[in-house]
């Protein structure tokens, strides 16, 4: 299992690694469900985590996957097909507050797994994106981890 980590933390799936393919089961093609994560080393003065995946692949721009904040900062596991269980989810680009899987319309796409820790808990509406999500944790990301995995049409 390959990792980015900044400042120590790191988020790995034990289903894929860093630049390897994501199995189909967590695409369109299979289950659309969610892959495990894994995170670990988060800074000790983090009061809760942010989650954002999104291609930036897709022919129109970045493609969101799947947002979520207040995720607790003990969180370790992120089981296959599930959020934490406090945790908020976004706005994705299909309009929906959950993940959507990999669905590539042609060649190979990147998928970035951004892990974020923030000093603070987030007060943001269910209907928020990434974009008021980036919005509200400026100037409260303590680290910031990374796990890229690729899928193709």
């Amino acid at each position: 299992m390959a990792r980015t980590v900044t400042a120590g933390m790191s988020i790995q799936s034990p289903s894929f690694g860093m630049n390897e393919y994501i199995p189909v089961e967590f695409t369109c093609k299979g289950k659309d469900t969610s892959p495990p994560l894994l995170v670990e080393n988060v800074p000790a003065g983090a009061k809760s985590l942010a989650m954002i995946v999104d291609d930036p692949d897709a022919p129109a721009g970045t493609w969101v996957h799947w947002v979520q904040w207040n995720i607790p900062p003990e969180t370790r596991l992120i089981e296959a097909g599930s959020a934490p269980k406090s945790a908020v989810q976004g706005i994705n680009s299909w309009g929906k507050a959950a993940y959507g899987g990999p669905c590539p319309p042609s060649g190979v796409h990147r998928y970035f797994f951004k892990l974020y820790a923030l000093n603070t808990m987030l007060s943001l509406g269910r209907g928020a994106g990434k974009r008021e999500l980036e919005a509200a944790m400026r100037g409260h990301i303590i680290a910031r981890a990374e796990l890229v995995g690729l899928s193709r049409k």
